[in-house]
């Protein structure tokens, strides 16, 4: 934080966010983190400008400052990429403390050490079971499609408890959900369908109690430290966010790996590099689109030596933060060697990702499993080939075409 404040507001920079490539770094943030790191932006949809954050010290410090508020955001047209909200009013997302920490602390029941311990090895068989059906069926293969896709998603719904049956019709609600290439009409209907599902499983669960996130939800309802409207959004909102963000990132990872011989190489020769090494893809790797959800400022605040006015709404950009040369010496290089790495990956403050230890052990799982069964595993098309996908929040290639 600096001492000097600036009283001249600064110019309004429209943000098209457009489609980019691969692990491209998105120019305008680039710029803005360098020359402009409190500045305006309107976004695609919505009404106004909004303040954008990208230094990483002022990055946590909104976002752990209770003066500025998730609440308040509901119900407000505040300029964003997506044609709607993807939480529902009720969730998590946009709850403040000491209301969202009530909400965390169920949410925390279910994200265990415990837990993930138990479904590393479900995942572990999981994968291999998928590694075997592409090895019958010989290369080529679309790796999305044969592994990237099925295994978060399957872990995920695991995990939530629902059941094989349902999981490829969970799946496509939450990708209409979360895309705004689909339109607001079919996000709105997906968000809609997922809530009535997961109504629907939980009032199941009332009969049939179990240790997944279903079961940790009803429970919480039946002992009224929840609605039934709260547990709901919650369902979507982790439902959501592990089948659709877990199978572009670790895609992401796979294919800055494939395009970085050197690096993968390294990870060959030292398997127990894994670890350190999926910290450092998550920071590098650019893994979504623009910024996630809002918070408006409920009194005038300084960030940065910028006052933001009260009621204006603010964002921040992880993804900056993440490349902030203060913090992260290099920051546009890949580097296995960075032993300090306090990425915001997964969010910070009372917001941070209640579903990080599941990513990490997902991605270490897939990095660590790939090259030792598929030691000459490549790319089948020139990088330049490689479809990416559009209007996505989260990004992530279209196919990844690979042989062996």
């Amino acid at each position: 934080m600096t001492t000097e404040t600036t009283t001249a507001l600064p110019p309004v920079h429209f943000w098209a966010v457009e489609d980019l490539r691969g692990l491209d770094f998105d120019p305008l943030l680039d710029r803005l983190l360098r020359e402009e790191p409190v500045s305006r932006i309107q976004l695609p949809n919505g009404e106004g400008y909004a303040w954008l954050v990208t230094r990483y010290d002022d990055v946590k410090f909104v976002t752990s400052d209770p003066r500025f508020s998730r609440k308040a955001v509901i119900g407000r047209p505040i300029t964003r990429l997506a044609p709607h909200f993807v939480p529902m009013a009720d969730a998590v997302g946009f709850a403040d403390p000491p209301e969202h920490t009530r909400l965390r602390k169920v949410v925390a029941r279910a994200f265990t050490a415990k837990a993930m311990a138990r479904l590393r090895s479900s995942a572990q068989e999981f994968i291999d079971g998928l590694l075997d059906e592409m090895e019958r069926q010989g290369p080529p293969a679309d790796l999305m499609q044969s592994l990237n896709i099925p295994f978060p998603v399957a872990m995920m719904c695991e995990l939530m408890g629902v059941p094989s049956c349902d999981r490829d019709q969970v799946a496509e609600w939450s990708r209409t959900l979360i895309s705004a290439a689909h339109g607001r009409e079919a996000s709105e209907r997906a968000n809609a369908e997922l809530g009535t599902y997961f109504s629907t499983l939980l009032d199941i669960r009332a009969e049939d109690p179990r240790e997944d996130v279903a079961g940790v939800l009803r429970a919480a309802v039946d002992r009224d430290e929840l609605t039934l409207a709260e547990a709901v959004g919650l369902a979507v909102l982790l439902q959501v966010g592990g089948s659709h963000a877990v199978p572009n990132n670790s895609a992401n990872m796979v294919y800055a790996l494939l395009t970085h011989p050197r690096h993968l190489d390294r990870l060959r020769t030292e398997p127990e590099l894994v670890p350190q090494a999926v910290d450092e893809l998550l920071r590098y790797i650019p893994h979504r689109n623009a910024v996630g959800l809002s918070r408006i400022a409920m009194e005038e605040v300084e960030v940065g030596g910028v006052r933001i006015p009260e009621g204006d709404a603010v964002y921040v950009s992880y993804l900056a933060a993440n490349r902030d040369p203060e913090v992260f010496p290099d920051p546009h290089t890949l580097d296995f060697d960075r032993s300090y790495n306090p990425h915001v990956s997964f969010g910070h403050g009372p917001h941070y990702c209640p579903g990080a230890m599941l990513a990490r052990m997902e991605s270490e799982v897939v990095v660590s499993t790939l090259w030792e069964r598929l030691p000459g595993l490549r790319l089948a098309v020139p990088e330049e080939e490689i479809r990416w996908q559009r209007g996505a929040l989260i990004r992530g290639p279209v196919s990844l075409p690979v042989t062996w």
